[in-house]
Order: C-alpha cells, then structure tokens, then sequence
C-alpha cells in the first residue's frame, strides 16, 4: 500500500469513526503519516478504531462523553496494541459486540 493509500485510508476511517467529530485536522494527517513512516500495520490502526469505540461506548459511566477531535486520542491504543497484542479472537469478538449495537468499523 502506498504512503498515500494507507494516510488516506485512516484519515476516512477516523472520519466515519462513531463518536469522532468528523473533522480532518492537518495533526491527524501528519500522524497518519507518521504511522505510515513507522511501518504500523493498518490492521493495528483499525484495530485501534475498535478498541476506542468498544470502550467509549460499552463504559459503565452513562454520562456524555466528548466527541474523539483527533486522531492523536488513538495514540496511545496504537502504542498499547503494538506492545501487547489481544488474544486471537478478541477483535472479532469486540467487532461482534459492536455489530450486535448497530455499529460497524470497517477498514
């Protein structure tokens, strides 16, 4: 996948992503390329997308959150991802609780 491919494949997906505001910021461009220079697989960056929405959403605190504003609030569950990878199976299983709710992440 080309440079451009993969920052434009995660600026979309961070731009459908539920609970993001929508709004493509020239930071989250210059992360998307970051990751891109740092060899992360686009599977961990959706892997990421998963994670964040799984946690915001399945939360037992009811209260409102924030809407995601950048990019850089996936930072940390890249980084988490990369130095512990989930058991097999688990993505599919958060991905399978999220389309039990309506919502889908796809790459």
């Amino acid at each position: 996948m080309t440079r451009n491919e993969y920052v434009h494949r995660v600026l979309l997906q961070y731009r459908r992503l539920p609970g993001a505001c929508g709004r493509i910021l020239r930071a989250d461009r210059r992360l998307a390329l970051a990751l891109h220079e740092r060899r992360v697989p686009i599977a961990v960056v959706n892997d990421a997308f998963v994670l964040a929405v799984v946690r915001r959403h399945f939360r037992s605190d009811a209260t409102p959150l924030e809407p995601i504003r950048s990019l850089h609030y996936l930072k940390p569950l890249i980084q988490e991802l990369l130095e512990k990878p989930p058991e097999p199976g688990y993505l599919d299983y958060l991905n399978y609780k999220l389309s039990k709710v309506g919502i889908q992440i796809t790459t």
